[in-house]
């Protein structure tokens, strides 16, 4: 089968590798789907770890299981799935209380090694990832590439939930991406008004189409003046930080209002991980700055029920399609500006 590597800075090679041993109480899923992440980008730009030089990464995933391990009932061949990256021990702290996405030991799928993830023909869902991933059949009227779509799509779910954004809500976004054009859809699908900033013009062109009630360059204006004036001096009820910029992270705190929220949605660089912040704001006005990493697995359930239903509309979002063959290319895209959700297909990649 066929599998890509990640083997220099922006670079991955394609490999023919062994087709994996279904195991007793696992299956083997034929990918049909995976989509490119922000994390993706980042590994692709950093180059291969030399921890994990053979790890085939890849975590938004969809496909059809092809082969049942003889101990497996609740799996058959047919099923389609999607997958996401998170598996945790279930025997931590977090997992006892239901916190699994911050367990002590959670692993990635296609992050960490050992985990290999859908950049390949095939995988294998081993019984650990069938009882302690997000494993979820897909609706029948979703094809792959929209059901990978989910993944990205969780977290930003579960993230608006945290922060209870909420109708009458004021929500500026900071960063029109893939992932900050998900927080415009599912703030206005919460009832909330958007702002967004973003100083790419190719991306600020793209986050229109999603209707937000606002829009600026954040180069050419003042972001927390401009959120003052649209909300009656008083700034906004949540801010999204959909970025891994710390400076946004800063303005974040200045431009949410007394009592509000911020959500550090976007890490930042593993070498620069610092930012600064007022903490007389935060203090004075009460303001609560709160971190947002995956979700419970509910939520993959929840964004591949928004998606069937139209809520999450998957056809703006999903603007290029590569085969795995391209994958080099596709990379290329993912990180020019100019395109949102980035997928790698292994069939025809015709979207219905």
């Amino acid at each position: 089968m066929k599998a890509a590597f990640l083997s220099d800075v922006m670079t991955f090679e394609l490999c023919e590798v062994p087709l994996p041993e279904c195991p007793e109480d696992g299956v083997i899923l034929s990918v049909r789907a995976c989509g490119i992440c922000g994390s993706d980008l980042r590994r692709w730009r950093e180059g291969p770890q030399t921890t994990s030089p053979s790890l085939v990464p890849g975590h938004e995933i969809a496909g059809e299981v092809v082969a049942v391990g003889r101990s497996v009932t609740d799996f058959k061949v047919g099923d389609r799935l999607a997958v996401a990256p998170d598996v945790h021990c279930g025997k931590c702290y977090y997992c006892e209380h239901g916190l699994y996405n911050l367990c002590d030991h959670l692993r990635l799928i296609g992050i960490t090694p050992g985990y290999d993830g859908g950049f390949a023909e095939y995988m294998v869902l081993t019984q650990e990832i069938l009882r302690n991933g997000v494993v979820h059949r897909v609706p029948p009227e979703l094809d792959f590439p929209q059901a990978a779509l989910a993944e990205p799509a969780s977290s930003v779910l579960a993230a608006h939930a945290h922060a209870g954004t909420t109708l009458g809500d004021t929500v500026l976004v900071m960063g029109a991406g893939p992932i900050g054009c998900l927080h415009i859809i599912v703030a206005k699908a919460r009832g909330a008004r958007v702002l967004v900033s973003e100083p790419h013009a190719g991306r600020r062109q793209r986050a229109e189409i999603f209707d937000p009630d606002g829009i600026i360059d954040p180069s050419h204006q003042d972001v927390v003046a401009w959120v003052r004036e649209m909300t009656a001096g008083r700034g906004a009820d949540v801010v999204i930080c959909a970025n891994p910029i710390a400076e946004t992270q800063a303005q974040a705190v200045e431009a949410v209002r007394k009592r509000g929220r911020v959500v550090f949605f976007g890490g930042l660089p593993k070498e620069r991980p610092n930012t600064v912040l007022n903490a007389n704001l935060i203090h004075y006005g009460e303001i609560q700055v709160m971190g947002a990493f995956s979700y419970h697995p509910t939520f993959h359930q929840q964004a591949l029920e928004a998606i069937s239903r139209g809520i999450i509309p998957w056809k703006e979002l999903i603007t290029h399609v590569f085969p795995l063959e391209s994958i080099n290319e596709a990379f290329h895209v993912a990180a020019s500006g100019d395109a949102l959700k980035v997928i790698i297909t292994f069939d025809s990649g015709v979207i219905r």
